[in-house]
């Protein structure tokens, strides 16, 4: 089996202190920046296929050089384990990997969170604050979904590129980094550049080693070993014995699509794992519920290949059975690392708001 073994998947960027930086910059870096980890269930890049084997090549070629990399691919395809495996595989492997969502930062926070701010810079910024670029000196800093990033701020990202300079947000002070610098994006970048909507020299200084991460689809003959790992993981987590999977099993995973790739194999067989029983596992693959979200009537019609999809009814009961099953193997407890959000990952909030739309109540006798 063709593996390449990411083992500090789990491990949190080792911090350095900037130059400038006081006690307070590098608590906050500690808090809000370097806890940003990885799913530790990505820990391997695991398949024989050649289209996997194409990327490994191209990420063991680039990795030792200090070029940019723009990673393409769709969402689940596991951009954020190739952006991982490069830093490991470079110079930069003893300094941080820090990470940013381009995707989730509010539009008006963009330079704050890339440059830092000074305490007054504006209204709410009660004191210091290191930026990413700042405090990957030295290091390796991933943006994800680098597409969305503000036309207005492409222009302080490409100085940063060209000159190594910028300013926090209220400071004159030009501060100088050297950071190795890899993008991710499930957008077709140089389309977004055509079309205005994205500064065509960034997409150039960006793009000087593109790798693109195939989809699950084109990769389907991985499929099972993935689905292997994914179930030692998950067993493992749970504290329950192995479920065993079948080859029929595989060809039943590898009859379906994957439209989420790789993340949605993962949270199939993590499903089908908390529900198995007497060790048979069970997949619920999402074509069996096609066209639920287009259609708002209770009402059972044919689904792909002739099968019969679920009415929201037969849904919301699979919904409360993945729940409640759920809440057994914690005990019935909700919050902390070892309760049943975590387990499903998903908010508390949101676990409790689910248990009361499905009317899900403490059974007796539970912890």
């Amino acid at each position: 089996m063709f593996r390449v073994m990411l083992g500090c998947m789990n491990r949190v960027a080792e911090t350095q202190t900037p130059n400038g930086l006081g006690p307070e910059g590098v608590s906050e870096s500690h808090n809000e920046f370097l806890r940003d980890e990885f799913r530790a269930d990505f820990a391997d890049l695991i398949g024989r296929s050649p289209a996997l084997q194409t990327v490994l090549a191209q990420v063991a070629t680039v990795a030792p050089t200090e070029a940019n990399v723009l990673i393409l691919g769709e969402s689940g395809t596991g951009k954020e384990l190739v952006a991982r495996a490069i830093h490991d595989l470079s110079a930069h492997k003893n300094r941080p990997l820090v990470r940013v969502n381009c995707a989730s930062i509010p539009k008006e926070l963009f330079e704050s969170e890339f440059f830092g701010h000074v305490r007054g810079a504006f209204t709410g910024a009660v004191r210091d604050r290191v930026g990413r670029f700042e405090l990957a000196d030295g290091g390796t800093l991933f943006l994800d979904e680098v597409g969305e990033i503000p036309l207005e701020l492409q222009s302080k990202l490409l100085r940063v590129l060209q000159e190594g300079q910028f300013e926090r947000v209220g400071d004159e002070r030009t501060r100088t980094v050297k950071v190795r610098l890899i993008t991710a994006s499930n957008r077709d970048l140089l389309a977004e550049a055509k079309a205005g909507r994205f500064r065509l020299d960034l997409y150039y200084r960006l793009s000087v080693f593109p790798i693109e991460v195939p989809p699950l689809r084109e990769r389907l003959g991985d499929v099972g070993e993935l689905a292997e790992h994914f179930i030692q993981q998950a067993a493992l987590r749970l504290g329950v014995p192995r479920p065993r999977l079948t080859r029929l099993q595989v060809q039943e995973l590898q009859n379906y699509d994957w439209p989420g790739n790789v993340r949605e194999l993962q949270n199939v067989i993590e499903r089908a794992v908390i529900l198995a029983k007497s060790g048979e596992l069970h997949f619920d693959l999402p074509h069996r519920i096609a066209g639920l979200a287009s259609s708002t009537r209770p009402t059972i019609g044919p689904g792909r290949d002739g099968e019969e999809a679920l009415s929201l009814d037969e849904l919301a009961v699979r919904e409360r059975e993945i729940l409640v099953a759920a809440l057994r193997r914690t005990h019935w407890k909700i919050y902390g690392s070892d309760g049943a959000a975590a387990l499903l990952r998903i908010k508390p909030t949101t676990l409790v708001s689910k248990m009361k739309r499905l009317k899900v109540q403490k059974e007796p006798g539970g912890v």
